[in-house]
């Protein structure tokens, strides 16, 4: 069985997985291309590679697993049309996600923007207007694995957290949660909305106008989920009733240097970054291992994105 990687690992790493019984290819995404070398790959363990590749033309592909966490890179039609089966890599930044969404909230609450701007320009000047996260209500806006990371950690500062799902069902870490039909009780009362949604026709500008109408005046907003939960431009019209945005994702990336978000101080904005970190590459591994071993073997594979559904 072949196995075509277009995501760089160490020598070592690609041993393990030739142990298992697979023929192994590596290709860079950057360079790729169909040729006899990928058409006959039974599995594909890439990020964005469907952008150089027709996977049309490889007819023995049956699985692609992503390292991504997102899937909005892969051709849909194409994989429902070829029965191939995809996993996501949803566990594998949890923790620097789940971390950044602790670091957003207490940069809002302790104004560290202003703080560090203040250094800059070596002006000492105490701030009266910083607030305690403790007490506090954080909605989150999905409530998956990244939520639910960040939900563990944010329990330390007691505060009170809520969850919305489509069927408002409990989870671990959250106090309450509520379905998307009671979603506007619950943005009345939070003091935090987390956005940790996939992007899908149902959840696209979940955040409008009409919703921010119903928050709290002097709320926050955190996005590490997708640009376009959030109607930007109805953000912006909005943006001095909240006390702080933090956004990692933008409906259009790169941010365009002439966007008006760049100017108010109240928003915080980082280049979709809140994924990385120095563990990554150790940790996804682990995952794609465990998945072709999986696969190999014909067990269950984890992580199994429901393509029509989007995540």
């Amino acid at each position: 069985m072949k196995v075509l990687f277009t995501v760089k690992y160490d020598d070592e790493k690609l041993k393990r997985i030739k142990e298992l019984g697979y023929e192994v290819v590596f290709i860079s995404e950057k360079e790729i291309e169909n040729n006899n070398l990928t058409d006959d790959a039974d599995v594909m363990v890439t990020y964005f590679a469907c952008d150089r590749l027709d996977i049309d033309k490889m007819k023995n592909l049956k699985y692609i697993q992503t390292t991504s966490a997102g899937i909005d890179q892969l051709p849909k039609e194409k994989i429902l049309k070829n029965n191939i089966v995809v996993a996501n890599n949803k566990d594998g930044y949890k923790v620097p996600i789940g971390e950044w969404i602790v670091k957003s909230i207490l940069d809002i609450c302790k104004n560290s923007k202003s703080m560090f701007e203040n250094q800059s320009k070596k002006r000492w000047k105490m701030d009266f207007t910083t607030k305690e996260l403790s007490g506090q209500i954080i909605l989150f806006l999905g409530t998956g694995n990244i939520a639910t990371e960040a939900a563990k950690r944010l329990k330390a500062f007691d505060v009170e957290i809520w969850g919305i799902n489509t069927k408002g069902t409990q989870k671990e870490h959250f106090h309450k949660c509520f379905s998307t039909y009671e979603m506007d009780k619950a943005l009345k009362q939070c003091d935090f909305v987390v956005l940790a949604m996939p992007s899908t026709e149902d959840t696209k500008h979940i955040l409008n106008k009409e919703k921010i109408k119903i928050m709290k005046e002097g709320s926050s907003i955190v996005n590490i989920g997708r640009g376009d939960l959030i109607n930007q431009s109805d953000l912006i019209d909005c943006i001095y009733k909240f006390r702080g945005v933090a956004l990692d994702v933008v409906e259009k990336e790169p941010l365009d240097v002439d966007s008006k978000l760049w100017n108010f101080d109240n928003v915080i904005i980082t280049p979709h970054n809140s994924w990385i970190s120095e563990k990554n590459t150790d940790r996804n591994f682990e995952m794609i291992f465990d998945n072709l071993n999986r696969f190999i073997n014909d067990e269950p594979l984890k992580n199994v994105v429901d393509i029509k559904k989007g995540y």
